[in-house]
């Protein structure tokens, strides 16, 4: 288990969130509400939405391994309140944009996920992600 000291990343990037081989569940209301809190914070704070996003799947029944990677994603947010999105006054208005999927990623349906982030000058404007709904060939 983690510790309570401020967090660099709103997630490990070891961490595989799954269904299966987890014994202990999480009340669900709980579990919601944790979500929908940082849903809200998302308009604010992009770095956290594939983390939050990642962790909304599963909402019908989470388990203690699934809040635990919620716990974390507070803490970052905690440690990080100092982060924000700042646009120097010369700032060049170049807007770049890129995208990527994991093609097939998903250990639970192999659906694949799909990102697009854009970015004014250096700053990161705008982030998306789609789980698809079908598996391709």
């Amino acid at each position: 288990m983690e510790n309570s000291k401020p967090m660099t990343t709103p997630m490990a990037t070891t961490v595989k969130l799954t269904l299966e081989g987890q014994r202990y569940s999480f009340d669900s209301t709980g579990y919601r509400g944790m979500i929908g809190s940082l849903l809200y914070l998302t308009a604010s704070q992009p770095d956290i939405m594939y983390s939050v996003f990642l962790c909304a799947r599963f909402q019908e029944n989470p388990k203690m391994s699934h809040v635990e990677v919620v716990k974390r994603i507070f803490r970052y947010l905690k440690g990080s309140m100092h982060v924000g999105q700042w646009y120097p006054k010369f700032t060049d208005v170049d807007i770049m944009c890129f995208a990527d999927s994991d093609h097939g990623g998903s250990l639970i349906d192999r659906n694949s996920t799909s990102g697009v982030c854009a970015f004014t000058g250096l700053c990161l404007t705008s982030w998306f992600s789609k789980k698809q709904t079908s598996v391709t060939d």
